[in-house]
C-alpha cells in the first residue's frame, strides 16, 4: 500500500468513527432524552454516509456501529450464560406495617451504633430482567436473569433495542463538544458532572427490558390486524420479544431498556445506589425518572402509599416500588437470607383484577376486515374504573380458554390498556352457560367469512362491508386529527352515500352536510374547515393514516425518516424495507401488499388530487432543524395536567418544538403548569404550594406567539 493510499484509508476510518460517534449521540438524544437536536433528514444523511462507507469498506464495520442494530440471522437455540454473581430476587411487603417490619427485622444486621443509612426508592419495573456485559466500554453480551445463576444469551436481540448503548459512555462528536447529561428529574433523581467518566475494564449492568404502554397498545393493534394473537400484557410482550431466536422479529418490537444497578465491575466507580443511578445516566443508559432518596422511614412510607394512585400516570407498567439501602457497602454487609438480599424489599401494589358475570359476547369488524370478539360484562370496578366491556382478543383465544356466555370471569386492567378477560372461573359454573359459536357470516354485511393460512383471525373480505368502511374512515380521521369528527359522523356520512373512503372527505360540500340529521350551517362549516386543515399534515402522520397493517405512529415516523414521499415508499421493495431499523418481514410485506392493491393506489391518487401533502414538507419540521435561538419557550420547563383540545403528546411536542421542556410532575424546577379540564389535584396542589404560575391552553398559545414576558 502506497503512502497516499494509506493516508486515504486512515481518513476513511476516521470519518467512519466520527459518523458512529455522531449517530450514537443523536440516537441518545432521540431515544433516551427524547430531545433531538437535528432534523430527521440531517440524521438520514449521517446514516446514509456511514452505510455507504461500511458497504464499500466492510473491514471497517464494528460491533458497536449503529448500522448493526438490525436483526441478525436466526439462531438455532439460546446458549447458557453463567452470571458473575447471583441475580437475586426480593422479599415483598404489601403494607406500611410490613415495610416497618422489614426494616425492624433487617436493621439488626447493621453494625452497632450505625444510624439509619438512608434509602432509595425506585419503580418496580414489570418487564424482563437482563444482565449486560461491557468490556472497555463495548457491549459484548446480554443475558436473561434465568434462575438467578444461569441465564440465556440474548445478545443479538438486545442489540436491536435503541435505548441500550452499544458503547459507553455516549459522547458527541464535533460540532457538539458538550455532552448534556439528562437533567435531574422532577422526583429529584441524582445528576453527575459529564466530565471525567471512568469506565471499568469490565462492567456488568442489571436492567429491565420493558414495553411502554403506548407502544404495547400499538403492537397489539398490529397483531390483531395481522390476524395474530395479541399479547396479554406489556410484560409478556417484552419477554416474548427478547426470547426470539430470530432477532429480526425482535427488531420489529418496540422495546425499551432501563438500567438500575451495577452487578459487577473491576473497581466499583460508585459508593451508593443514588450515585449508581446518576452514573448509569452519565454512561448513556435510560434510567427511571421516578426515583427518590429518603433519610427517614415515615416520609418514605408516605411516598409508597401515594404511589398507588400515581401508577396510572406512568408510561410503563409499574407493579410496585423497590426500597434499597442507599450505601452499597452497608447493603452488601447486611447479607442474604434465602435468595433475597436483606438490604432491599419490594413494596407490591394491590392487584388490578376482579370477577364479574359475562352477559354476552359481541363481535366487532375492524378496518382490515378482521372479526374481533368482545365481552359484555356486568359492570365491575377494576383499579378504580367501572368496566362494562372487555376484549376477548380473538376466537381462537376464546375457545382455548373455554369462555362461555354466562360464565363468571376474571377481568384484568393494567394501566390505560383496554381491559381483557383473563379466563373463566370454572368452579362457579352452574351448567346454564352457553358455548359461543364462531360466526360464519359477517355481522355487518352478512357475507361469508374466511380464514387465512397461518392466521388465527377470521375475515370479512367484502370490500363494500359498511363497518369496515366506517372503521377505515374513523382511523384516518383519528390519525389526521380531524377536529370534531368521530366514528358516529363517519358512519352517518357512509350511510348517506357521501363517503366511500377517507379521500371522499375532501370532496364534501356544505349543502351535502346541512342536509344530514344533526348538521346545521355552523357545524357543517366547522367540519369542512377541520378537514381542510389536515391537508398539510406531516408525512409521518399521513403514512400512519393510510391504514397499512402494522404501520402505526412509531413505524410511520421511522418510514418518514427514510423516504421523502408516499410515492418513494410505494416503490420500496420488501428487501429494502427489511433493512430499516425497527421494521421486520411482516410489516415490510404488509406495506408491499398494500401498495400493490389497485384500490389503495386509487385512494392515494384521490388524496393527491385533493391536495393532501404526500411528501416531506420543504419548509416544515420534516426536513429543517429547529434553531434554538429565538424560540419563545427556550429554557422553560412545563408540566401538563387535565384534558386539552389536542392529545397531551401533541401539546408536549408543541412546547418542545418551541424550546421548552416537558416533565411529568411539578417541582421547584417547574416554570409553568399548563391546566386543562379536570386537572390532577396533586399537580395543582403542588403548584400552589410552590407558587408555580399556571396557564390554560390559550395562554400557552399566546406565550408561543408573543413570548413569555
Amino acid at each position: 500500500m502506497t503512502p497516499q493510499s494509506m493516508k486515504e484509508a486512515d481518513a476513511v476510518q476516521s470519518r467512519a468513527e466520527m459518523l458512529r460517534q455522531q449517530i450514537r449521540y443523536h440516537n441518545y438524544r432521540y431515544y433516551v432524552l427524547n430531545k433531538p437536536v437535528v432534523s430527521d433528514s440531517e440524521y438520514d444523511v449521517l446514516m446514509d454516509e456511514l452505510r455507504a462507507l461500511e458497504r464499500d469498506h466492510p473491514e471497517l464495520v464494528t460491533s458497536d456501529s449503529p448500522t448493526q442494530r438490525i436483526g441478525a440471522e436466526p439462531a438455532d437455540a439460546f446458549t447458557k450464560v453463567d452470571h458473575p454473581v447471583p441475580i437475586l430476587s426480593l422479599d415483598k411487603a404489601s403494607s406500611p406495617e410490613e415495610i416497618r417490619a422489614w426494616w425492624e427485622r433487617v436493621s439488626k444486621h447493621l453494625p452497632a451504633g450505625l444510624p439509619d443509612p438512608g434509602w432509595v426508592v425506585e419503580p418496580k419495573l414489570d418487564g424482563l430482567t437482563v444482565v449486560l456485559h461491557y468490556e472497555d466500554g463495548l457491549f459484548i453480551q446480554g443475558a436473561t436473569r434465568g434462575d438467578g445463576y444461569v441465564g440465556e444469551d440474548v445478545t443479538a436481540n438486545l442489540r436491536t433495542v435503541p435505548t441500550l448503548p452499544l458503547r459507553i459512555p455516549v459522547s458527541p462528536s464535533e460540532p457538539s463538544p458538550d455532552v448534556p447529561v439528562p437533567s435531574p428529574s422532577p422526583e429529584g433523581a441524582p445528576d453527575r458532572e459529564a466530565t471525567g467518566v471512568r469506565i471499568p475494564h469490565r462492567l456488568v449492568v442489571r436492567g429491565e427490558a420493558i414495553m411502554l404502554i403506548e407502544d404495547f397498545e400499538a403492537l397489539n393493534q398490529r397483531e390483531l390486524e395481522a390476524g395474530r394473537e395479541p399479547f396479554a400484557n406489556p410484560r409478556n410482550a417484552a419477554a416474548g420479544s427478547l426470547r426470539q431466536l430470530d432477532s429480526r422479529v425482535t427488531a420489529e418490537r418496540p422495546l425499551t431498556l432501563l438500567g438500575y444497578a451495577i452487578v459487577d465491575a473491576d473497581g466499583l466507580p460508585v459508593r451508593t445506589q443514588w450515585e449508581t443511578l446518576a452514573y448509569l445516566r452519565e454512561l448513556g443508559f435510560l434510567v427511571s425518572e421516578y426515583v427518590r432518596r429518603f433519610d427517614a422511614l415515615d416520609p418514605l412510607i408516605d411516598h409508597c402509599e401515594n404511589w398507588i394512585a400515581r401508577r396510572e400516570t406512568v408510561p410503563y407498567e409499574v407493579d410496585g416500588l423497590v426500597i434499597k439501602v442507599d450505601d452499597l457497602a452497608v447493603q452488601e454487609g447486611m447479607g442474604v437470607v434465602g435468595r433475597a438480599p436483606r438490604g432491599a424489599v419490594a413494596f407490591k401494589f394491590p392487584g388490578r383484577e376482579a370477577t364479574t358475570q359475562l352477559l354476552d359476547i359481541g363481535v366487532n369488524v375492524g378496518r382490515t376486515g378482521a372479526l374481533v370478539p368482545y365481552a359484555v360484562l356486568e359492570p365491575v370496578n377494576v383499579g378504580g374504573v367501572t368496566i362494562q366491556k372487555a376484549t376477548l382478543h380473538n376466537f381462537a383465544d376464546l375457545q382455548r380458554k373455554d369462555i362461555r356466555v354466562g360464565d363468571r370471569v376474571v377481568v384484568r386492567r393494567a394501566g390505560d390498556v383496554i381491559p381483557y378477560v383473563v379466563g373463566p372461573v370454572v368452579e362457579a359454573r352452574t351448567g346454564d352457560e352457553e358455548i359461543f359459536r364462531v360466526p360464519q357470516v359477517c355481522p355487518s354485511c352478512g357475507e361469508p367469512v374466511v380464514s387465512r393460512e397461518d392466521e388465527v383471525a377470521i375475515y370479512c373480505v367484502n370490500v363494500d362491508c359498511p363497518e369496515q368502511r366506517v372503521q377505515r374512515v374513523s382511523h384516518f380521521v383519528a390519525v389526521m386529527d380531524v377536529e370534531g369528527m368521530g366514528e358516529r359522523t363517519a358512519s352517518l356520512l357512509i350511510e348517506a352515500g357521501l363517503v366511500q373512503n377517507a379521500a371522499d372527505l375532501y370532496t364534501l360540500d356544505r349543502e351535502q352536510l346541512v342536509a344530514l340529521e344533526g348538521f346545521a350551517d355552523t357545524s357543517a362549516d366547522n367540519l369542512l374547515a377541520a378537514i381542510e386543515n389536515t391537508k398539510d399534515r406531516p408525512l409521518a402522520q399521513v403514512i400512519a393514516a393510510l391504514g397499512i397493517r402494522g404501520v402505526g405512529g412509531v413505524v410511520a415516523r421511522v418510514l418518514a425518516r427514510h423516504y421523502r414521499s408516499v410515492d418513494d415508499l410505494a416503490r420500496a421493495t420488501r428487501a429494502e424495507l427489511e433493512q430499516i431499523e425497527g421494521l421486520g418481514p411482516h410489516t415490510a410485506q404488509a406495506m408491499v401488499t398494500w401498495f400493490d392493491d389497485e384500490h389503495n393506489r386509487v385512494f392515494v391518487e384521490k388524496l393527491r388530487a385533493a391536495g393532501v401533502n404526500l411528501s416531506r414538507q420543504i419548509s416544515g419540521s420534516d426536513t429543517e432543524p429547529i434553531e434554538a435561538a429565538g424560540r419563545p419557550l427556550e429554557g422553560r420547563t412545563f408540566v401538563i395536567t387535565g384534558t386539552l383540545s389536542r392529545p397531551r403528546r401533541e401539546i408536549a411536542s408543541l412546547i418542545e418544538d418551541q424550546g421548552g421542556t416537558v416533565t411529568s410532575s411539578v417541582s421547584g424546577n417547574t416554570d409553568f403548569l399548563v391546566v386543562g379540564d379536570s386537572p390532577g389535584r396533586s399537580k395543582t396542589r403542588k403548584a400552589a404550594e410552590l407558587g408555580t404560575p399556571t396557564m390554560d391552553e390559550r395562554g400557552l398559545l399566546e406565550a408561543i406567539e408573543r413570548g413569555i414576558q
